[in-house]
């Protein structure tokens, strides 16, 4: 499933350090009835078949509701499940590997945090740009903020959509307003809350006061 700009209003990324007693895919469910319209499943410490498990999972949900889903990073995970692709980090291997392995009916997404990173992840076949991170978050400890200047400028050099991510909460994301992005990522600000739904409602309606077309 290739995505339209639509689809990246509201990029969820998941994280079940937030869970209690709630299943991934309850949770993720919740996320898309809420609002969310692109979903990410970030794992950085199970092994391969609890991995392969949870996707499943959660593919399942999104598949129910013809939400994009993308792995994090685990190209193997991705193609055993196949998931809509994945998305990878400036030091997670190439685009170029990545596409030569997903085939040309996959989803890339990129993390970039500079014009130059942006541009080469477009020219080498990605299909998005996480750009950030733009505010603090506890997720990345040691995530280097970006300005939103700099957002901006990484929205005007590439023609593939971005998303502004890092630290966006409610409190936040209006200061992205007039940066060009075409949407936002969330994690705590979605999954962190006992109201998954009316959380990821709330952030959608904020993402489309901030988003708008290419400069």
């Amino acid at each position: 499933m290739k995505p339209d700009r639509n689809s990246f209003s509201l990029y969820a990324i998941t994280d079940r350090t937030w869970l209690k007693d709630k299943s991934l895919a309850k949770a993720v469910e919740e996320a898309i009835r809420g609002g969310a319209t692109f979903v990410q499943l970030r794992e950085k410490n199970i092994g391969h078949d609890e991995f392969v498990r949870l996707a499943l999972q959660v593919k399942s949900v999104t598949d129910r509701y013809n939400v994009p889903f993308v792995i994090n990073d685990n190209i193997d995970v991705a193609l055993e499940t196949d998931s809509d692709g994945v998305h990878i980090g400036q030091n997670d291997g190439t685009v170029l590997a990545a596409r030569e392995r997903l085939g040309h009916g996959k989803i890339i997404g990129v993390s970039a945090k500079t014009v130059k990173a942006a541009v080469k992840a477009q020219l080498e076949g990605a299909d998005y740009i996480g750009a950030g991170s733009v505010f603090s978050t506890s997720t990345k400890l040691d995530a280097e903020n970006i300005t939103i200047g700099i957002l901006k400028e990484i929205a005007d050099s590439v023609s593939i959509p971005v998303v502004a991510i890092g630290g966006i909460s409610k409190d936040n994301v209006l200061k992205l307003k007039g940066s060009g992005i075409d949407g936002i990522c969330a994690i705590s600000a979605i999954f962190g809350k006992g109201d998954i739904s009316s959380a990821a409602g709330e952030l959608l309606e904020l993402s489309k006061m901030v988003t708008g077309g290419k400069l």
